[in-house]
């Protein structure tokens, strides 16, 4: 049934709000809900259980950018449960989801986006009354981590898409586009295939994000294509103290036949990693003209433990360095001792990396240079393979570039693969910058 029969009209004038959500509610666990053709105009929408939405050729569905039509929900927000705007497109508590279709879903970004830099440049305390009322909402905000997204403000943006606490959802074959905030968001959902999805915001956009799949289980990535203002395809399990207590890792993911584009990191881990990341495969992907191609980033206080992941038959090209693990992130804390060149206790914020092997892959025109390896001198990364690898840098790359977001670290020259706190074998690994490795542990 088309949603035009409750009313919905597709001239890009009319809200829809209403209409769309009466539309759903009542074709659930009956039959397939069509929109479109046509663009609809709506404010925020939740999907339950039994929903399967499929979007016709030449739909859009477009959300209106009035922040007040957004109310605050519970959720998760740059890795902590908290109050936040609710997600644009919700699927919340559900079991047995399918959203389908060649359409676009388009955020209208870009008042979001203008009003989060402007506040950046201001006192960052909450001052609207949107601000101090998601503030009251989270009382504790002050003390809970944060990436850049604007914690401190209370201004906490919605995400295009979120995923909550479901159950047995695919997304396939849209197009996500204007995300306001991080774009497709699955959190503490099982059994999750996302196959097909296209996901585009400009480069320079703050926090855009295009899929980041947090403390879920379960899930396949297939031949998507993401081209955004942060992270390309990011896997993450919750933000310290917060996500350790709530003890949802991500597990059992593969991705393959992915492409990236311009991206800050084409596969990422990261850095909220409290609950840990294991049991991972991505094969058969294209990283192009990111900044980074395989990375993993934390920090001491992210807690968690990164482990089992093979990265395979990839190509990356014109990225500024193909494999990055970072455990000296720095956004978030300018706290001195969270980057410390020196031992620290070890507690259960301390994060590890272990058991990675990259195999099959091929990096051209890599601008500053060719791996960048660095764990923590009381938590070195063990056990990484990098196996017949390509990694060719541009004739002059300049060392100078931001090859890692790093705060502690002395700066280098290098080109080559640096390695520090780390043990990494390498076989069959070619490259046109010598030596292939420094430790400079040593």
């Amino acid at each position: 049934m088309n949603a035009n029969a409750f009313g919905v009209v597709y001239d890009g004038t009319t809200i829809n709000t209403k209409a769309l959500q009466n539309a759903i509610d009542a074709t659930r666990g009956k039959e397939v809900l069509e929109i479109g053709p046509g663009t609809c105009l709506t404010g925020p929408i939740s999907i339950s259980s039994n929903t399967h939405i499929k979007f016709l050729e030449g739909t859009t569905l477009k959300f209106i950018d009035d922040f007040d039509m957004y109310p605050p929900v519970f959720s998760h927000w740059e890795g902590v449960d908290c109050y936040c705007l609710h997600p644009l497109l919700w699927v919340h508590e559900a079991e047995n989801v399918i959203i389908e279709g060649n359409g676009t879903i388009d955020g209208s970004g870009k008042k979001w986006w203008d009003y989060i830099r402007d506040r950046r440049t201001q006192q960052p305390e909450p001052e609207t009354p949107l601000e101090r009322n998601l503030a009251a909402l989270n009382p504790d905000y002050k003390n809970q981590p944060g990436g850049g997204g604007g914690r401190q403000c209370q201004f906490l943006r919605p995400a295009l898409l979120q995923v909550f606490k479901s159950k047995n959802v695919t997304l396939k074959d849209f197009f996500l586009t204007q995300s306001p905030f991080w774009t497709l968001h699955p959190i503490y959902t099982d059994h999750l295939v996302i196959d097909g999805v296209r996901v585009v915001n400009p480069y320079e956009t703050p926090n855009t994000d295009g899929i980041d799949v947090e403390c879920c289980t379960n899930v396949e990535l297939r031949n998507c294509y993401v081209d955004v203002g942060d992270d390309g395809i990011a896997l993450k399990s919750g933000s310290g103290m917060d996500g350790i207590k709530a003890a949802r890792p991500t597990t059992d993911v593969k991705m393959s036949g992915c492409t990236v584009k311009q991206a800050h990191g084409g596969f990422v881990i990261g850095s909220e990693t409290a609950a840990g990341v294991r049991n991972v495969i991505v094969e058969d992907c294209k990283f192009l003209s990111t900044d980074r191609g395989i990375r993993i980033k934390t920090r001491r206080g992210r807690g968690g433990h990164i482990d089992n992941v093979t990265i395979r038959n990839t190509v990356m090209d014109d990225v500024i360095c193909p494999i990055a693990f970072n455990m000296y992130y720095k956004w978030g804390s300018d706290d001195p001792a969270l980057f410390s060149l020196e031992k620290q206790p070890i507690d259960i914020a301390t994060p590890q990396i272990s058991n990675v092997t990259i195999e099959n892959v091929e990096a051209t025109n890599c601008k500053g240079s060719v791996g960048f390896l660095v764990g923590l001198p009381e938590m070195p990364i063990t056990n990484v393979k990098i196996r017949n690898a390509k990694l060719y840098t541009v004739e002059n790359p300049d060392p100078a570039l931001e090859i890692e977001m790093t705060r502690g670290l002395p700066e280098t020259t290098y080109t080559g693969i640096r390695v520090r706190n780390a043990d990494v074998e390498l076989e069959n690994v070619v490259t046109n910058v010598e030596p292939v490795m420094i430790d400079e542990t040593k």
